[in-house]
């Protein structure tokens, strides 16, 4: 059940104010089917979660405890620079030639590739040994932060102060991956 919750919340915060939610408000609006651009989102953020706790799974028997912590710890360093990192808008993707579904499911699946929130599954995947969780916990919290931005709009990311949480959020994640890769290399 940590796995589930970690990955949620990370993967939520991870999302927050970032660029998949620029590209889902542009889509979004350009479409207006929101029902296609959600279903879009749902295969995204599946696909690269599935990835992510295949690969935990995978590599995470091949590591002692200590790599795992600090494969985590990396993780949460790594999603937590992110936060704090100035946000970029995407390519809006106005030249693809597909409909509202799929120009959903493959911009965000190949905007997400790679992107703190799948790293993040992929340490927790790896340190818990249930990639499973990790796995939907991950998905879940992708699409908790990007479907608001279809059923809301840009009315959604004007009422939430997207830098104070980026900002708070990505200090703490910095001082919890410190803190683990501290005990990871045995120094605290």
């Amino acid at each position: 059940m940590d796995a589930l919750l970690l990955a949620l919340i990370g993967a939520l915060l991870g999302e927050i104010g970032d660029k998949s939610q620029l590209l889902v408000l542009a889509l979004a609006t350009r479409y207006n089917r929101n029902g296609a651009v959600i279903a879009g989102i749902a295969v995204a953020a599946i696909a690269n979660a599935a990835i992510s706790a295949a690969a935990g799974a995978w590599i995470g028997p091949m590591m002692g405890a200590d790599a795992r912590l600090l494969f985590l710890a990396l993780s949460v360093l790594f999603l937590g620079a992110g936060l704090l990192w100035p946000v970029k808008a995407p390519d809006m993707l106005t030249g693809w030639p597909t409909g509202a579904f799929l120009t959903t499911a493959l911009g965000l699946f190949i905007l997400g590739f790679g992107d703190g929130p799948q790293f993040l599954i992929l340490g927790i995947a790896t340190r818990t040994g249930d990639p499973l969780l990790a796995g939907i916990g991950g998905a879940i919290g992708v699409m908790a932060a990007l479907v608001p931005v279809v059923l809301l709009r840009d009315r959604l990311l004007a009422v939430l102060p997207l830098r104070a949480i980026r900002i708070v959020g990505g200090a703490l994640l910095l001082l919890t991956g410190g803190i683990m890769a501290l005990s990871a290399l045995a120094l605290l």
